[in-house]
Order: C-alpha cells, then structure tokens, then sequence
C-alpha cells in the first residue's frame, strides 16, 4: 500500500527512538502493564507517535484489563488499516496507521466487551501520542 507520508528506515530511525521504532516500524508490541496510556483517564484525542494522524478519542477507551489501552473504535474507519496477521501461530487483525503504515496493534471481536462494537482495539501505547482536550 502507498501511504501519504512515506520515509525510509533511516528517516523513521532519527525521528523514533530504539523502542519506538521496534514496535511502530517492526510491529513489535510493548510489556503488558506498562505503557504510558494504559490506565489513563485523560480526555483528548490520541494520535499516531509517527505521523501525527487523530486516531482514536478518549471516549472510545475502556477499561478491558488486558495490560494495553483499548478502545471500541477509531475515530474513523479511513484513519487505520487492516492487516490479516497469522504470526506467532495465531489468526488476527494487525491495526495499522493508514497514513503512514505503522503498526499500532491488534483488534479483536465478540469478546463479550460492553461495548457499542463488541470490538476491542488493543493498541500499544508508545505507537500514540495523547493530545488532552483543552
């Protein structure tokens, strides 16, 4: 896929850090429990670390206790892509940055959540950036 902002591995290198880069770039995923977002309560609009892009709202997030912030939904379906990912032995859905392809985590459905989706957008929190509503 062609993606609006477009950079090179050494481009994406300088303007992320070692564990940034590993999990936005290399699709890695960061420790459970540990993320700056995990449990934060801040209302505002979480964007991608990488490009910037507004990718889900605080009124999206829910407490799913799974150790990363989920949210029901992203802002808009156009803002994220979707990738099938069989790695790791499993089926899932790779959520993506459709502005600039990076990864940000997994959704999962029909997990019994109280939500308006039933989905459960399981995002990493160094691939965001919270910009707290003023």
């Amino acid at each position: 896929m062609t993606y609006e902002i477009e950079k090179t591995d050494a481009e994406w290198r300088e303007q992320l850090d070692p564990a940034e880069f590993q999990v936005l770039r290399r699709g890695g995923t960061e420790p459970a429990f540990r993320g700056e977002y995990t449990d934060t309560k801040t209302v505002g609009v979480y964007a991608c670390r990488a490009c910037g892009a507004e990718l889900f709202s605080s009124e999206a997030k829910f407490e799913s206790h799974c150790g990363w912030p989920s949210y029901f939904a992203p802002l808009a379906e156009d803002r994220v892509e979707y990738i099938e990912d069989t790695s790791h032995g499993m089926r899932r859905v790779e959520v993506r940055c459709a502005r600039c392809g990076s990864h940000l985590g997994h959704v999962f459905e029909g997990e019994g959540y109280a939500t308006p989706t039933d989905q459960r957008y399981c995002i990493n929190s160094i691939s965001l950036t919270l910009r707290p509503q003023e």
